[in-house]
C-alpha cells in the first residue's frame, strides 16, 4: 500500500496485478489499483482532474490526463472519504505509475495534491538488483 499526504488530503493507492485480464504471451499485462482520497482537513474540497504518468519497464511514458475520476467528481466534506478502482495495462511485466489530483476548496482556490508513486508488478518480472 502507498499513501501521500498532501494540503490535509490523504491519497492511499493499492495495486493488484489483474492475471486472468493479462496475457503474457502477447505482451499485455494488467493491473488494477484501488484508490482511497480522505479530507482530514476542515474544508470542503471537489477533485476536478487527475494527471497520470504511467511508465514501463522500457522507460516509455504515457502522459494521461482526465476530467474526475471514474465518470466523477467527488466533493469530500471534512472527514469524507472516496474510494474507487481503476487499471492500467501495460506491454512490459512491471511498471510505475504516479501523478496529481487538482482539487478545489471552498473559496474556488485550485490546488494539486499528490497521488504516490506505486509500483506495478507482476509475477512474471524478473526480479532484478539495482
Amino acid at each position: 500500500m502507498y499513501s501521500h499526504t498532501t494540503r490535509d488530503i490523504t491519497v492511499t493507492v493499492r495495486p493488484f496485478f489483474l492475471e486472468e485480464q493479462s496475457a503474457p504471451d502477447e505482451g499485455r499485462y494488467v493491473w488494477a489499483y484501488r484508490i482511497r482520497i480522505e479530507n482530514l482537513g476542515p474544508r470542503t474540497v471537489q477533485l476536478l482532474n487527475r494527471h497520470w504518468i504511467i511508465t514501463d519497464a522500457t522507460g516509455c511514458s504515457q502522459d494521461i490526463r482526465g476530467e474526475g475520476v471514474v465518470g466523477a467528481q467527488p466533493v469530500l466534506r471534512p472527514g469524507e472519504s472516496f474510494e474507487y478502482t481503476s487499471g492500467a495495462p501495460l506491454a512490459t511485466p512491471s511498471g510505475i505509475m504516479h501523478g496529481s489530483y487538482e482539487m478545489e476548496g471552498e473559496g474556488g482556490e485550485r490546488f494539486e495534491i499528490v497521488i504516490p508513486a506505486f509500483s506495478l508488478d507482476s509475477p512474471h518480472d524478473r526480479p532484478s538488483l539495482n
